[in-house]
């Protein structure tokens, strides 16, 4: 194939695997959110964590009296118009306290897009493992204290994986004609 050529391809397949990848996990992202067992933005959901005070901090971090927050009691809060920490409980992959946690997820989306389609187009498709290990380790702080956050994490990293593994696939493929 002519240089040119392979230029066009590799650089049509990286503007869609960037581009693209944003239309598919929102649509996958909305698509879990109406799972029976996804939170729901503002109410308390299904998850909460056990080791955080009524307060949102976490246990030890100096609250005085603060008694952990069990899952009834956090729906109780929040039926009783109480709310407590955003951190506290889950309020599924699309809720506000998941995406402000999770700041920065579109730019690092592109990024991670953008690796893996080049990994497959050099024919490192291992290069992958480095990515998702980067991105993981990256996340973990907030992924450990915020269950909505890890849900929309896990859902959104793997669409996005896909997506661009489809792409850098097909792209590579192509080369190969």
């Amino acid at each position: 194939m002519p240089a040119p050529l392979v230029a066009v391809v590799v650089v049509a397949a990286l503007a869609l695997s960037a581009a693209g990848g944003w239309p598919v996990v929102s649509l996958v992202l909305r698509l879990a959110s109406r799972s029976r067992d996804a939170g729901r933005p503002g109410h308390a959901g299904a998850h909460a964590l056990a080791a955080e005070g009524a307060t949102g901090t976490p246990s030890g971090a100096g609250t005085a009296g603060a008694e952990p927050v069990a899952p009834q009691a956090a729906e109780a809060q929040a039926v009783a118009g109480l709310h407590p920490s955003p951190l506290a409980v889950s309020d599924g992959p699309r809720g506000e306290g998941a995406q402000a946690v999770l700041r920065g997820g579109t730019w690092v989306g592109i990024l991670e897009r953008l690796a893996v389609t080049g990994c497959f187009l050099v024919g490192e498709a291992g290069g992958i493992a480095v990515v998702v290990a980067v991105k993981g380790l990256g996340r973990y702080p907030e992924l450990r204290e915020n269950p909505g956050a890890s849900e929309r994490f896990v859902i959104g990293t793997l669409a996005s994986l896909l997506w661009s593994a489809a792409v850098g696939f097909v792209a590579a493929w192509t080369l190969t004609l």
